[in-house]
C-alpha cells in the first residue's frame, strides 16, 4: 500500500505540474476570446512581479474564477456573487494573508489570491487522489481497482477546474473524505466533512443521503441478526435502535444543511434587511462597475429585490434562475447542441455504469440494497467472477451518481455536467477502471502498481495507466475510448477554458 500511495502522490503531482505548464503554453499561443463574462476590477497598481504572475497563471483566472477571486478580495458585494458559496474564497484569503504574506512586497492581494488558488488546489488535488484510493479500498475491496481509479482521477476530464481558481478540488476532497469516514463508521467526522462540502458547493447537501442510507442499512442488518432474541426484548431493542438512528439522521442532516441555510440567511439580511449605504460602504470603482453593468448592490434606500417577498426567500435559487436561466429543460435549445455533445461522454458513462450494476442483480436494487446480495450466474462454464465494481457497498454510490446525472441533464447547463459529476462522485473513476480491467486483463494483470521504474518518457512513474497509454495500438477499442476521453478532455480543457473559450 505504501508503494501505491507513493505512486499516486507522484502521479498526481506530475499531473498538476504539467497542467500549470500546459496552461502557460496554451495561454501564450492562443489569443483570448472576448467573452461577455464577469471581470473582477483591478484596484491595485501592478508591479513587475504582478505582471509576471499574470503572464504565468492568468489562464487559471477565467470565467467563474473571477467571481471567486473577487469575493476573496472584496467580499459579497454584488447580488450574483451569492451563487458562489464562501468556504473556498475564504480559504484563499486566509492562505494569501498568512502563508503568502511574505510576498506582500512583491505581489498585490489579487496576485496573491490567484497564486493561493493554484497552490491550494494542487495540494488538495493530491490529497483527493489519496482519499479516493482509500475509499476505493474500503468500498470495492480491491486494491488494484482502487489504485487504477485513483490514477484515472489524476487525469480527470475536469482537470482544468481542479487547478484553476474554482472550488471543485476542495469539494471533491471534502465529499470523498466524508464518504470514507462514513464507510469506516465515523459518523461525526463524516457529517462534519459533508457539512463543509455544503459550504463549498450547494450540491453538498445531497450527501446527507449517505447518512440516511447508512442508518437504514444498519437497522436492517440489526433486525436480520437479532431475529433469535425473545419477542419482548426484540421490540424494545428495535425501538431503541430506530430512535437512535432517527436522532442521528436528524442531527447529522441539520449539520450538513446548516452552512447552506446560514448562507441564504446572510444573503437575506444583506439585501432584504440592508443597512448599507452603497456610496459610503462600497469602493467607488466597484460601485461604478455596478452602474455600468447593471449589477445589484445592497441599498437600504431602495426597495428589496423581488425574491425577498417569496415564501422561501432563497437568494441562491433566484440567482440561478434569473441570471443563468437554470430550470427544467430550459437549456434544451438547438444552439446548445455542441454543449450536449461535449457532455455526452460523461452522460454515457453514467448511464452505462448504472445499467451494468443493475443488470447483475435487479431484485437487489429494487430492494434498495438492504437484502443479502445474490448474484446469479448463467452456467458453471461461462460464468466469470464479477468485478469488485459490483459489490454491495457500491449501490448507494450508483444511486447518488444517477440522481446527480438526472438532475444535471434536466435542470443544469449541460456543459457543466462533466465537472459536476467528476467532482461529486467516485463512480466515473471506479466504472472506467472497471471497464479497463475487463477489456485489458492481460496488461493489468501484472503487479505494475508497485513498480518503481519510470516509463520511456522519463516523466511519470510506471504504473497500470502509463502501461496502457504506452501500448496504445495494442489496446482494445473500449480502452482507447476511455483513455482517449480522459487525456483529450484533460488537454482540451486547458487550451479552451484558459483562453475564455467555452468549455464544460
Amino acid at each position: 500500500m505504501a508503494s501505491d500511495l507513493q505512486l499516486i502522490v507522484h502521479f498526481a503531482l506530475c499531473s498538476r505540474i504539467l497542467a500549470i505548464l500546459f496552461q502557460m503554453v496554451f495561454n501564450s499561443l492562443i489569443p483570448d476570446h472576448r467573452a461577455d463574462a464577469f471581470q473582477a476590477p483591478q484596484l491595485h497598481n501592478l508591479s513587475i512581479s504582478d505582471e509576471l504572475l499574470e503572464v504565468l497563471l492568468s489562464g487559471f483566472s477565467r470565467w467563474d474564477a473571477q467571481h471567486f477571486l473577487f469575493i476573496a478580495e472584496f467580499g459579497y458585494i454584488y447580488e450574483h456573487n451569492f451563487a458562489f458559496l464562501p468556504l473556498f474564497p475564504v480559504s484563499l484569503r486566509v492562505v494569501a494573508e498568512t502563508v503568502l504574506s511574505p510576498l506582500r512586497c512583491f505581489l498585490n492581494l489579487h496576485s496573491r489570491l490567484l497564486l493561493a488558488a493554484v497552490l491550494l488546489n494542487a495540494v488538495i488535488f493530491i490529497l483527493s487522489a489519496v482519499v479516493l484510493y482509500h475509499l476505493g479500498g474500503v468500498v470495492l475491496r480491491d486494491r488494484r481497482l482502487a489504485f487504477l481509479s485513483s490514477l484515472l482521477f489524476c487525469l480527470t476530464p475536469a482537470n482544468v477546474f481542479m487547478s484553476a481558481a474554482y472550488s471543485e478540488s476542495m469539494f471533491v476532497l471534502l465529499t470523498f473524505g466524508g464518504m470514507l469516514n462514513l464507510e469506516k463508521g465515523w459518523l461525526v467526522t463524516g457529517c462534519i466533512l459533508f457539512s463543509l462540502s455544503a459550504a463549498v458547493r450547494s450540491n453538498g447537501i445531497v450527501n446527507a443521503g449517505f447518512l440516511l442510507y447508512s442508518q437504514l442499512k444498519l437497522c436492517t442488518l440489526y433486525v436480520r441478526h437479532k431475529s433469535t432474541v425473545m419477542e419482548k426484548d426484540l421490540y424494545k431493542s428495535w425501538l431503541n435502535l430506530i430512535l437512535r438512528s432517527v436522532v442521528l439522521v436528524a442531527a447529522g442532516t441539520m449539520m450538513i444543511v446548516l452552512p447552506f441555510v446560514l448562507f441564504q440567511y446572510y444573503g437575506y439580511r444583506t439585501f432584504c434587511k440592508s443597512t448599507m449605504n452603497p456610496a459610503l460602504d462600497i469602493p467607488q470603482p466597484l460601485l461604478q462597475l455596478a452602474r455600468n453593468k447593471g449589477y445589484h448592490v445592497p441599498d437600504k434606500e431602495s426597495d428589496p429585490p423581488i425574491w425577498c417577498h417569496r415564501q422561501y426567500p432563497s437568494i441562491y435559487s433566484y440567482i440561478q434562475e434569473a441570471y443563468w436561466n437554470v430550470g427544467f429543460l430550459r437549456y434544451y435549445q438547438f444552439r446548445q447542441l455542441p454543449n450536449f455533445l461535449l457532455a455526452f461522454p460523461v452522460m454515457a458513462l453514467g448511464v452505462w455504469a448504472a445499467w451494468q450494476y443493475v443488470i447483475v442483480d435487479p431484485w437487489y436494487c429494487v430492494q434498495l440494497g438492504l437484502t443479502r446480495r445474490k448474484i446469479r450466474k448463467k452456467t458453471e462454464k461461462d460464468s466469470k467472477p464479477h468485478s469488485s465494481f459490483h459489490t454491495d457497498q457500491v449501490f448507494v454510490y450508483i444511486v447518488h451518481a444517477t440522481v446527480l446525472l438526472v438532475f444535471g441533464i434536466c435542470f443544469m447547463h449541460i456543459q457543466v455536467l462533466t465537472r459536476f459529476l467528476a467532482s461529486s462522485s467516485p463512480i466515473l473513476y471506479w466504472f472506467s477502471a472497471h471497464l479497463l480491467q475487463k477489456v485489458e486483463p492481460g496488461r493489468l494483470g501484472q503487479d505494475s502498481a508497485t513498480s518503481i521504474y519510470r516509463n520511456k518518457f522519463g516523466i511519470f512513474p510506471r504504473n497500470q495507466l502509463t502501461t496502457l497509454l504506452q501500448d496504445w495500438n495494442g489496446c482494445s477499442l473500449t480502452a482507447r475510448c476511455i483513455l482517449g476521453y480522459f487525456v483529450l478532455y484533460w488537454l482540451l480543457g486547458l487550451s479552451l477554458h484558459c483562453n475564455f473559450l467555452p468549455w464544460t
